[in-house]
């Protein structure tokens, strides 16, 4: 079955509001064995929705409408629809009853323009909101199939996952589903991910391979069609080894959420380890992306920011006269930063940065220049020189990600 959906809503065209359903909505069609061929965004406009629903039937087999369900006057989709397929509206029994006793609990009155909601497509199936007042609708046409969603995310999902989820499974069912794994790396730009994996790409069919880049990494979706996990699983390891055999050595964790900061503070912690930091032109970036997991203090006692000189020599105890003559933006004050936060914090492992973030020069060095280091309890003191590039917080992002990514492999290299 081939499934489109169509968002309805002129603030979404303006920007006003982002398109979220959109996202929910693939990926939950897709567990169910239902890809999505199309995303399309219309504003509040009936001829324009029309042409669009046209085009939605020669093209897909399920279309799901989200937005314009509303008591107010732009709110047409149900007509719209309605129109399209040929059938009147007609009112939800169950819907009115709700509205009746939401007005009544509000001690208020209710205007006729609210029974808007409550109508729904002539022998269609009605979806009740938990959440809300507008009803949704499955309509079976004698080609193509329609849903009716409401906008308001807190509205859609719990109706798609509670009553048109188990309405689809049930009137279309399917033998296959859709199984991903998302694969991260982190030091590699998709052009090049892409060209290491490119024969690959060429002839992928089951699974198929779609690479994402996202800011300092890119993620691998992997996503296999089976009828049941245990094959799809299978596949899934067998492309996942092939592709690691080619690009591993960036490869650093699984999973839309599982972030480079939780793989390495759960590294950490796996190993018993801590990680102090003194931070120059990051100004506390570094650490602060280690306060937002949850239970860090295991690992990360505290660190040191020094912005200037000055702190650099009263916090960290850097010697003023060898600090003149090298310089801030260079290999030598990033290790002797490392090596001294690693010596007051007691830690096993100690990362510095400093460097230039821009926009101007400093000391010669253009913006993007920066010394990473990283000092270890028992082990030499590593520094890299890295040029980074686009504006100052980017620059400083990808410092951050960069250290992270080194105390990763300092990890991994220590067993």
């Amino acid at each position: 079955m081939k499934a489109e959906i169509i968002a309805v809503g002129t603030e979404l065209l303006l920007g006003q509001v982002v398109n979220t359903n959109a996202t929910f909505l693939s990926e939950k069609l897709a567990d169910m064995g239902i890809e999505v061929y199309f995303h399309t965004v219309v504003g509040d406009n009936p001829k324009r929705l029309e042409e669009l629903l046209q085009l939605a039937d020669s093209r897909s087999d399920l279309i799901l409408l989200c937005g314009g369900l509303g008591p107010t006057d732009d709110d047409l989709t149900k007509n719209v629809l309605a129109d399209h397929v040929g059938v009147p509206l007609v009112q939800n029994e169950a819907g009115l009853a709700a509205l009746n006793a939401f007005f009544a609990q509000r001690q208020s009155t209710m205007t006729p323009n609210n029974l808007r909601q409550i109508e729904t497509l002539q022998d269609g199936i009605p979806l009740p909101n938990r959440t809300g007042l507008a009803i949704g609708c499955l309509y079976k046409g004698t080609k193509n199939n329609y849903i009716l969603l409401p906008g308001p995310p807190s509205e859609l999902k719990p109706m798609f996952l509670e009553q048109a989820r188990p309405l689809l499974e049930k009137e279309f069912p399917t033998t296959e589903k859709l199984t991903s794994r998302v694969l991260r790396f982190f030091g590699i730009g998709e052009s090049k991910l892409v060209t290491d994996l490119a024969e690959m790409i060429e002839h992928q069919s089951n699974p198929t391979i779609a690479p994402y880049a996202k800011p300092n990494e890119v993620t691998l979706r992997i996503t296999a069609k089976t009828e049941d996990e245990r094959s799809a699983n299978a596949l899934l390891d067998q492309t996942e080894a092939e592709i690691l055999a080619k690009v591993g050595e960036f490869f650093y964790g699984y999973g839309e959420e599982n972030s480079l900061v939780e793989v390495v503070v759960e590294l950490l912690k796996k190993e018993k380890l801590t990680i102090t930091a003194a931070e120059s032109l990051t100004a506390g970036e570094f650490q602060a992306t280690l306060g937002t997991i949850s239970g860090v203090s295991e690992v990360f006692p505290g660190g040191f920011v020094t912005y200037s000189k000055a702190t650099k020599v009263s916090f960290l105890g850097l010697d003023p006269e060898h600090l003149e003559q090298t310089g801030v933006v260079s290999e030598d004050c990033a290790k002797e930063m490392a090596e001294a936060a690693l010596r007051l914090a007691g830690t096993d492992y100690a990362l510095s940065f400093t460097g230039v973030a821009g926009p101007d020069e400093l000391e010669g060095q253009p913006k993007g220049t920066v010394y990473i280091g990283l000092a270890q309890k028992n082990g030499p003191t590593v520094v890299t020189e890295n040029h980074f590039t686009r504006d100052r917080s980017y620059v400083r992002h990808s410092s951050v990600m960069k250290g992270l990514d080194m105390l990763r492999r300092a990890i991994l290299n220590k067993n």
